[in-house]
């Protein structure tokens, strides 16, 4: 009785029993029919992941050209060194994955791989993709940039004339209070206040202050015309600047304009918030109530003068409630929410396309799947690998030996029959 072939520890199977269908002929014809896939798509892959860095190199040139603001041959060189280093390590880095990566079979080897490929995904990132982006959309993003700084520009120029034109408004109060101490003076004058015909103390008094306030209305009156002046100059300067974010011509030169421009407009937004005659009105009515000059009760009897003494104080205490209207309503003025400042900050194409990368999505997306793409590549060659091996299985074949190797096997078959033919004699 024979003994039973050896079985495998896994399958059960007998080691030398015939394959399974699955990894049989039809396993083998499949994974030859793959490899002649792949040999063919080796003989153009490392040209067009050459063509791939190369693209991404010269796009990372442009992007430090834009960066180093020295002319000469050695910015040039610099820029064109940086650029060669991250085309050559983009090669390399996927040939490597791409030769290596499909060729493990354990887990943690494709773990340890896949995070190697994560890292360097990162540093190319950080490298290149971000200079790509700059190249492909750098003078966009700076336009952009000049578009929004005009935008805030336009808020404080309007928000200053607003709150001048309110500070200006402030003359009808003071008009309408004025007016009430010109109606007193001359009820005063035909004795109707205080019993005493004329032009005496209290009249005095009421003409003194009504004088203040027409002095303080006129000052209002006549800044009307300045802030409107300096409003309709800053929106010209405004203007301008729309023009120039939007327009043709060399991006350096236009930026430089854009940045004159924008200190004049600040200046302008300055000078409305100091045109701005709230806090003069607020200074006015504490003085109003704060400072009298009494003129000599003139008054021919006791009497007379007791009156104009009574009639006096009722009209600072009646100077005095006027006078903190007048303070709460420029107060509430000053209260209003200020222009912002509105600062211009110059920005290159590489930090502007950062800053505003959510309106450059696409080019971002491009500048990034230049340097990627190959990982793809790699997948597809992991997948293709393990359905290689799924298809051959267990089984080996030699249908891929090259003449060297044929040669060697058939030289050591042949030394293994001499071999069992003199053992054959000697027994």
């Amino acid at each position: 009785m024979t003994d039973a072939p050896p079985t495998g520890p896994m399958t059960g199977r007998p080691h030398d029993a015939p394959p399974s269908p699955q990894h049989g002929t039809q396993g083998d014809r499949y994974a030859r029919e793959l490899e002649r896939h792949l040999d063919w798509l080796d003989t153009f892959t490392s040209t067009a992941l050459g063509v791939l860095a190369s693209a991404s190199g010269i796009y990372t040139y442009l992007g430090v050209r834009s960066l180093l603001d020295q002319p000469g041959i050695w910015t040039t060189f610099a820029a064109l060194a940086y650029s060669i280093a991250v085309s050559v390590g983009i090669f390399v880095f996927w040939s490597y994955l791409l030769r290596l990566l499909p060729a493990m079979r354990s887990a943690a080897s494709r773990m340890g791989l896949l995070l190697a490929m994560c890292l360097g995904c990162v540093a190319i990132v950080a490298m290149s993709s971000w200079l790509n982006a700059a190249a492909l959309a750098g003078g966009a993003a700076v336009e952009t940039h000049m578009a929004n700084t005009v935008q805030s520009y336009q808020s404080s120029l309007e928000r200053a004339h607003a709150n001048a034109v309110a500070g200006q408004a402030l003359s009808r109060d003071v008009a309408r209070v004025r007016q009430s101490f010109d109606d007193l003076s001359a009820q005063e004058e035909g004795g109707t206040l205080s019993g005493f015909q004329g032009r005496g103390a209290v009249f005095r008094v009421l003409t003194q202050k009504g004088a203040e306030l027409t002095a303080l209305e006129t000052q209002l009156i006549e800044a009307e015309g300045p802030i409107e002046d300096t409003f309709a100059q800053g929106n010209a300067v405004l203007s301008r600047m729309r023009g120039i974010a939007v327009g043709a011509g060399p991006l350096e030169d236009r930026t430089v304009q854009f940045s004159e421009d924008a200190v004049e407009l600040a200046g302008m937004i300055t000078r409305l918030r100091q045109l701005n005659p709230a806090p003069l009105v607020t200074r006015a009515a504490q003085d109003l109530s704060e400072s009298a000059i009494l003129p000599e009760l003139d008054g021919s009897t006791e009497g007379i003068r007791q009156g104009q003494s009574s009639t006096i104080a009722s009209v600072l205490g009646l100077v005095d409630q006027r006078a903190r209207t007048l303070g709460q309503a420029a107060s509430e003025v000053e209260a209003l929410p200020q222009p912002d400042e509105a600062v211009y900050t110059p920005m290159s194409g590489a930090d502007a396309v950062i800053v505003y990368a959510r309106n450059f999505v696409p080019a971002w997306a491009g500048a990034i799947s230049i340097d990627l793409l190959p990982a793809v590549l790699v997948f597809i060659m992991v997948v293709v690998q393990a359905a290689i091996r799924s298809g051959r299985g267990l089984h080996h074949t030699d249908d891929r030996m090259t003449v060297g190797e044929l040669r060697a096997a058939l030289a050591a078959s042949e030394l293994l029959r001499e071999h069992d033919a003199a053992q054959a004699r000697r027994d």
